[in-house]
């Protein structure tokens, strides 16, 4: 199926509000989809007989920065059978300090593969999923202050006491032009 059949096939079970926006960019067109849909759309795509989309390939969180104000997540979906992939994406306002984290239905019970990625999202972008069976830290310390891949995030000098080694050699030397 095509980018096209699928969004159609999308568009005809849960109506046109379902496609906040579409990106047909050649390398990787994308629909934006609300996230109070996402279940839903992600267990149509993986059980439809046309599309089977049985491989979540990759589940990646984005920092868009203060200034956009958003996060997103997009998943990367492919159908085995098929050969075909499709790829969504999902937005939430991003938070500040004292709020709560943003926060998008878990597709853990969907494709077992989102388990992890799901928790590599919330420990280092911020974006809670709800529920998801086991919602902790995967690579920070679980009592790890902020999430290290946010724009905005500051690195601690210390952590227990312990000075936390930074080296800062791309910030002291970055790239100077040298030829490969």
């Amino acid at each position: 199926m095509t980018f096209e059949e699928i969004k159609n096939l999308l568009v005809a079970k849960f109506g046109p509000e379902v496609i906040l926006a579409e990106n047909l960019q050649p390398l990787m067109p994308y629909v934006l989809i609300p996230k109070e849909e996402l279940a839903a759309i992600c267990l149509e795509l993986h059980d439809n007989e046309q599309t089977y989309f049985d491989f979540l390939s990759c589940q990646t969180g984005i920092d868009n920065g203060p200034e956009a104000g958003t996060l997103e997540v997009v998943y990367n979906l492919y159908s085995i059978p098929f050969e075909h992939s499709f790829c969504l994406k999902v937005q939430v306002p991003r938070n500040t300090e004292n709020e709560p984290l943003p926060e998008i239905p878990t597709v853990s019970h969907i494709w077992r593969s989102a388990d992890w990625h799901e928790r590599e999202i919330f420990d280092l972008i911020g974006i809670q999923f709800s529920g998801h069976p086991d919602m902790r830290r995967i690579l920070c310390a679980a009592n790890w202050q902020g999430h290290p891949l946010r724009k905005d995030y500051v690195w601690p000098e210390y952590y227990h006491d312990i000075k936390v080694p930074y080296e800062k050699h791309n910030e002291d030397n970055g790239f100077k032009g040298e030829r490969w």
